[in-house]
């Protein structure tokens, strides 16, 4: 039998709903603890934002890539 589930209006409208089972959600709290949430200084942002654009422009390098690089 198929099980339906439904979920409250306001809840849904606060933004991505995430489902999974209790198991991995337990393991993702007992993960949470252990890595510590690390605030980027501003170099670092404009390093990261700098890598993105660079993704989306296409300048990059795939690991296969760098591989052959390396060895050759």
């Amino acid at each position: 039998m198929n099980k339906v589930i439904a979920i409250p209006r306001e809840l849904s409208k606060k933004g991505e709903l995430v489902i999974m089972s209790r198991s991995d959600y337990e393991e993702f709290l007992r993960l949470k603890k252990l890595i510590p949430l690390i605030k980027p200084t501003l170099s670092e942002k404009k390093a990261i934002r700098d890598g993105r654009k660079e993704i989306k422009e296409g300048k990059y390098l795939t690991l296969k890539q760098l591989k052959d690089e390396l060895e050759g």
